[in-house]
């Protein structure tokens, strides 16, 4: 892929404007941004595309996908990071601090930037591909995007100051309304919404590429994830996590089910599911297409969403007014780990917010778990629980939260042996509070501790 340009009159140094993105989702978040006048003007707009799956020789990047097209006019030229770095994967490559310059000025040449001068919008900045690129283009602001929800949580790794300070702000979609991303705020970066009525605008053109999807009316929509490859499920247990939702769809009175694996997936899962959609009576489709959940959404107008934390709940619920029930976060928040896990979040969000599916009142009345104001709460002690050293002014947060609202229900959010590294309430059971305050409990404690060394030697 190539970007097609002219050269700048008189002699004016150009603005370039390089939009990184991995998803098509990604895209369009881009597209509704630039529709509603979030950046500012530029001479030219690129859009980067990488492909991160773990094998991209093997895969397509979703400019091939359905739809693309409608998104390509946004955009003056669109290019490929995985063939610039080729053939390196762009998840696991960056360049040597004394090599950024170099990288600069080789993708100066290749893309022909010439000396323009140059903005970047990236998602994901604590990771590569996008970390990598903000380096080597050393001296461009950045703007971050966010289309999910892990940008209501903590900065994932302690980034660089010469990219954080470079950060003028977080654009995010107004998923949970009310609740304010934590992302990036280490640096002062303040967060702005990108507007939802764009994004539907965005949204409703790729609806009109679903010409081959069946036509199904008000069916219980049930979304896979491919958790496994992320490590956190096996094989066996996303399996039978699919024929639970089914089978909670099933049970609250659904009996046409639409199953949507995650493009990634494996073929053969849906096996499975449809064994036991013969064993239910229940007429299930499965849609391979590789199209966004939204698309189906108008499509289909689904009677019920259901899924484990996918960001395609929030977009059911909060942008198309969608019923939704949520399983499986249980186990999740459980299996996690380090507990600084990026994914926690997003757990914990749809854990806290959405009507768990087997609870049928819940899921029939829609109804929410808790505010915003106490998810804001949850989120900043959970925040300040993975990334303590990162936001030091969140620990009397956590701490009045913990000390007010830790109870058998929140408990699921964190994990003692993470407080008591902490220090913070909760650490210690109520039973044993007296223990820290005893001196002779104490004096024992440095006695054993003394002996465990002086026998290490």
């Amino acid at each position: 892929m190539t970007a097609t340009t002219t050269p700048a009159a008189g002699g004016v140094r150009r603005t370039t404007q390089i939009f990184c993105a991995s998803t098509l989702y990604g895209a369009a978040t881009l597209a509704a941004a630039i529709d509603a006048d979030c950046f500012g003007p530029a001479d030219r707009r690129l859009l980067l595309i990488s492909n991160n799956s773990s094998a991209p020789e093997l895969s397509r990047a979703f400019d091939q996908s359905p739809g693309f097209e409608l998104l390509r006019d946004r955009f003056d030229g669109v290019l490929s990071w995985n063939d610039a770095i080729s053939p390196f994967h762009p998840g696991g490559w960056a360049p040597r601090p004394d090599d950024q310059l170099l990288f600069e000025r080789y993708l100066r040449l290749l893309w022909d930037l010439g000396e323009d001068r140059v903005e970047l919008a990236v998602e994901s900045i604590q990771v590569n591909p996008s970390l990598a690129i903000c380096q080597i283009f050393g001296g461009a602001p950045v703007d971050v995007y966010a289309d999910g929800l892990m940008s209501y949580g903590p900065t994932r790794f302690k980034i660089d100051p010469l990219v954080g300070t470079r950060v003028r702000r977080v654009l995010h979609l107004d998923l949970v309304p009310g609740l304010k991303p934590l992302l990036l705020t280490e640096f002062d970066v303040e967060p702005e919404i990108v507007p939802t009525d764009a994004f539907l605008k965005v949204l409703t053109e790729l609806g009109a590429t679903g010409g081959a999807l069946p036509e199904i009316d008000a069916p219980a929509l049930l979304l896979g994830q491919y958790l496994s490859a992320l490590g956190i499920l096996t094989p066996e247990e996303e399996e039978d996590l699919h024929v639970r939702m089914l089978r909670g769809a099933v049970a609250l009175g659904h009996r046409r089910v639409v199953f949507k694996p995650h493009p990634s997936a494996p073929h053969g899962w849906s096996r499975l599911l449809e064994q036991e959609a013969r064993k239910l009576d229940a007429d299930l489709t499965v849609v391979d297409t590789p199209v966004l959940a939204e698309v189906l959404y108008q499509r289909m107008q689904p009677a019920l969403v259901v899924g484990c934390f996918s960001t395609a709940l929030f977009t059911a619920s909060a942008l198309y007014e969608l019923p939704v029930a949520r399983i499986g976060t249980g186990t999740l928040l459980e299996r996690l780990t380090p507990y600084e896990n990026s994914n926690r979040v997003p757990v914990t969000i749809v854990d806290a917010l959405l009507p768990d599916l087997g609870d049928r009142a819940a899921v029939t009345d829609q109804r929410r778990g808790m505010d915003v104001e106490m998810l804001t709460q949850l989120i900043r002690a959970v925040g300040y629980a993975m990334q303590s050293k990162i936001y030091p002014d969140l620990r009397s947060a956590a701490e009045q939260y913990l000390s007010s609202h830790l109870d058998q229900h929140t408990w699921r959010y964190f994990k003692r042996r993470r407080l008591t590294s902490l220090a913070l309430p909760g650490a210690v059971p109520a039973q044993l509070a007296f223990i820290p305050r005893n001196a002779t409990v104490r004096r024992v404690a440095r006695r054993a501790r003394s002996l465990r060394r002086a026998v290490g030697r």
